[in-house]
């Protein structure tokens, strides 16, 4: 049976590369804004891209919120890529305070503008970067032990509870958090639709969860 995928629409960002990438890998992909799609939905995934707060009101205007938090609630397999992953927080400190999806307990938090010997990084942080696993988890199997992701991000996840982290890179001495998962919720803070045959098998992971 071929995995069907929902792929949140609301506004924010362009998502024809990650349902390209999706069909890529075998999925029948739904692009939608419609919260019945959502609630309905066999496999969900909330990218974008821009500050928290404006997709949290964007989710919200168009009344996405609620079916989402109950079809996750429901055990539906939750992809979050970039924004999307950090909006599966409680909240965010990027221009203010603002509440999250709040289905991963933590906060999102600026990185790191110096390296661990003071001197100045450049932020946003671009390009690619190895991956670190802290443990092991479905959507990195089959992944090489220090395999190459795409990243665009001023804000990094920090869940509450250290278990909850997947992996991680390295940015200027510092970690940063690149992964986070919560049974079957999981958050990507790079780009998997960009980063190559990498970032193509944990979409396929993620299609075999469930």
């Amino acid at each position: 049976m071929t995995p069907r995928v929902t792929v949140i629409d609301y506004g924010m960002g362009n998502l024809l590369s990650v349902c390209r990438a999706l069909e890529h890998v075998g999925a029948t992909v739904t692009l939608s804004s419609d919260p019945n799609d959502i609630a309905r939905a066999e496999r969900l995934l909330l990218s974008g891209v821009g500050a928290f707060g404006n997709g949290m009101a964007e989710l919200d205007r168009r009344g996405l919120i609620e079916p989402i938090r109950r079809r996750a609630a429901e055990g539906t397999p939750l992809l979050g890529i970039c924004l999307g992953a950090q909006m599966l927080l409680d909240s965010s400190e990027e221009f203010g305070e603002h509440r999250g999806l709040g289905l991963i307990p933590g906060e999102v938090r600026a990185i790191p503008t110096r390296d661990t010997e003071g001197q100045p990084l450049k932020v946003p942080h671009v390009g690619w970067a190895d991956l670190h696993g802290v443990r092991p988890h479905p959507l990195l199997v089959g992944l090489a032990a220090e395999a190459a992701v795409y990243f665009v991000h001023s804000y990094q996840c920090h869940p509450r509870d250290g278990h909850n982290l997947i992996s991680y890179c390295d940015f200027g001495g510092h970690r940063l958090n690149a992964m986070i998962a919560l049974g079957h919720i999981t958050g990507c803070q790079f780009h998997p639709e960009k980063s190559g045959p990498t970032g193509l098998r944990i979409l396929s992971n993620f299609l075999l969860q469930g």
